[in-house]
C-alpha cells in the first residue's frame, strides 16, 4: 500500500469570537475567486476564508445560510457534512439522518433514559445551492459565463418528513427498512457525508449503511421546478428518481468525495462512531457508468490510492478539496473534525494536510 505523502499544510484562520468552528469542520470547497469555503456539522453558516499569505487562509466571514434559502427552522443545525462547488454555485448537503441523544455523564438514570432517545431533525435534510458572485453568496446573479442565465439559491424539495429524495429513499429496497426504523447515525443508519457535483448531476457518498461491508454513493441529476426549488430526474432504473453505486471499500462507510476530472477521490473511514484507519480511492469515470453498479477492487475502475495517518482519538478527516501545490496540479487538502492539538494555533486557527495525488 502506497503511504500518504504530505506535500504541505495550509493555516485556517477563524475569528477569535468562533474558536468552535476550529475543531469542527465537516466539509471544504474552493471557488474560482480564490476564496476557501468551510462548513460545520453543528452551525447553520457557511464560513468563507481568503488568502492572506501563501499557505494562510483568514478573513474569516460567516453568511447565514438561512438568508439566502429557506429552512425547516433556525434552531436546529443543518449537519452539513459535504460541499461543492460547480458552474456559479456552492453546493452543500445536510446528513439525512436521525441522531441518538447522548449520556452526559452526570445522572446515570438520565443517561440511560437519554440513550434510548432517538431524535429527529429536519433541516439535516438539505440539499442545497447559493450562487457566488465575485466571492459572495447571493440570492440570485447573472451567470458570467451565459448571459440569457440567471443564477438563483434553490433547495431540493422539502415535505412534512424531509425532502423528495428521502421519500424516495424509504421506498427503497435496501435503505427503505432502515430508514424505516429510524436507524441512527453512526450505528449503521442513513448518513450523507459526501457530496460531489457537476452542473445538474450530484454524487452523494453514504457513510451508513454499510451493506455486508458494501458502500454505497448514489447518483442524481436535478432541475429547477419552480424559482428556488429543485426536483429530481427520473435516471434510475424503472423511473427511479436515483442511481446506485456499491463500492468495496474495505468495509469502510463513506465520509467525503470530490472529483478529479472525470474521477472521483473518495475517503473512506469507519461507519459506527469509532476511530479507526481511513483510506483514499479512487473511482474512475464515475459519471460513464450506465444503470446500477457494483464495482470491486480492481486497477481500472476502483483503486486504494494511499492510507490516512491514523492518530487515535483524533484527526477524523472529514473535509476534502482539490488545490494546486509545489508544482503538483492537483493535490489533494484533507480537513478534520476533532483535530490534534498541535494542529491548534492559538485556539482560533487550525492546519489542514495538502497530500500529493497520484
Amino acid at each position: 500500500m502506497p503511504e500518504a505523502f504530505l506535500l504541505s499544510r495550509i493555516l485556517l484562520k477563524f475569528d477569535p469570537e468562533s474558536q468552535k468552528r476550529v475543531g469542527d469542520l465537516s466539509a471544504v470547497a474552493f471557488t474560482p475567486d480564490g476564496s476557501l469555503w468551510v462548513g460545520s456539522d453543528e452551525l447553520l453558516t457557511l464560513e468563507r476564508l481568503s488568502l492572506i499569505e501563501p499557505y494562510v487562509y483568514g478573513n474569516h466571514q460567516p453568511f447565514e445560510i438561512g438568508e439566502f434559502i429557506e429552512l425547516f427552522n433556525h434552531e436546529e443545525e443543518i449537519d452539513i457534512e459535504g460541499m461543492d462547488y460547480s458552474e456559479g454555485y456552492l453546493w452543500f448537503t445536510g446528513s439525512h439522518s436521525t441522531k441518538r441523544k447522548q449520556p452526559k455523564g452526570k445522572n446515570p438514570e438520565k443517561d440511560i433514559r437519554r440513550l434510548a432517545q432517538v431524535k429527529t431533525e429536519l433541516n439535516r435534510y438539505l440539499l442545497a445551492r447559493i450562487p457566488i458572485q465575485e466571492g459572495m453568496p447571493v440570492q440570485s446573479c447573472p451567470d458570467p459565463l451565459n448571459g440569457d442565465r440567471q443564477l438563483t439559491a434553490a433547495t431540493l424539495q422539502t415535505t412534512e418528513t424531509g425532502n423528495i429524495l428521502i421519500d424516495a429513499l424509504k421506498k427503497d429496497v435496501h435503505f427503505g427498512s432502515i430508514i424505516a426504523a429510524e436507524v441512527p447515525s453512526k450505528e449503521n443508519g442513513l448518513d450523507i457525508e459526501g457530496l460531489a457535483v457537476r452542473g445538474s448531476k450530484i454524487l452523494m457518498g453514504f457513510r451508513g449503511p454499510v451493506l455486508r461491508g458494501w458502500s454505497v454513493i448514489i447518483e442524481l441529476e436535478v432541475e429547477e421546478s419552480s424559482p428556488g426549488t429543485l426536483t429530481l430526474k427520473a435516471i434510475g432504473e424503472e423511473g427511479r428518481l436515483y442511481k446506485k453505486h456499491f463500492l468495496d471499500l474495505n468495509g469502510l462507510g463513506i465520509r467525503e468525495i470530490c472529483l478529479d476530472g472525470d474521477d472521483l477521490i473518495v475517503l473512506a473511514g469507519p461507519t459506527l462512531d469509532l476511530d479507526g484507519g481511513m483510506k483514499i480511492f479512487r473511482v474512475t469515470g464515475v459519471f460513464e457508468k450506465e444503470g446500477d453498479t457494483i464495482l470491486a477492487q480492481d486497477e481500472t475502475q476502483l483503486k486504494v490510492l494511499f492510507d490516512l495517518p491514523f492518530k487515535l482519538g483524533t484527526d477524523r478527516a472529514e473535509g476534502l478539496a482539490l488545490l494546486p501545490c509545489l508544482g503538483q496540479s492537483n493535490s489533494l487538502l484533507v480537513v478534520y473534525d476533532s483535530p490534534d492539538p498541535g494542529r491548534i494555533v492559538n485556539n482560533d486557527s487550525v492546519f489542514g494536510d495538502v497530500f500529493r495525488l497520484q
